[in-house]
């Protein structure tokens, strides 16, 4: 996915099963940020940026939903040991991070495995996306400044 596409209608289901749609954010532009993996050091900094900022977001007329390839069970911990008030995508079959092209080949600590690019994808209010902040981009401790700095 690029700047200027339009998202998919439906993003996937959240930690409770629920399924999230598009449509269901209409009027509103959406943070979609994808993460490697729950109660990870960078993705809880990340997470916990976006919640103590939350109010801001809302405020600027955004709405916040996390993405990353763990199941239900383990994204309810996350919410629930950092109280974060947005929903998280379960995407365990790996559907919307192919999708908008967040997984992939990854290397660290010179081993080769496979896993998600983290980047952030703003969604103005009629479905199209606006902005992608890259893996290179993000700063995970002040992550909801910089979404906030390119508001328009």
């Amino acid at each position: 996915m690029n700047v200027g596409d339009k998202a998919p209608e439906i993003l996937g289901t959240d930690q409770d099963g629920k399924e999230i749609k598009l449509s269901d954010y209409k009027g509103q532009k959406i943070v979609l940020y994808f993460y490697p993996k729950d109660s990870t050091s960078g993705c809880t900094a990340q997470a916990c940026n976006l919640r103590d900022n939350y109010e801001d977001l809302k405020a600027k007329g955004y709405t916040v939903i996390g993405a990353s390839i763990q199941d239900e069970k383990s994204h309810k911990k996350f919410i629930e040991k950092n109280e974060l008030p947005f929903p998280l995508i379960a995407d365990t079959d790996l559907k919307l991070v192919e999708t908008f092209g967040v997984y992939g080949e990854k290397k660290m600590y010179g081993r080769t495995y496979m896993g998600t690019f983290r980047t952030t994808f703003i969604i103005n209010e009629d479905g199209i996306i606006e902005r992608i902040l890259g893996p290179k981009q993000i700063k995970t401790k002040d992550h909801a400044a910089q979404i906030l700095a390119e508001d328009k």
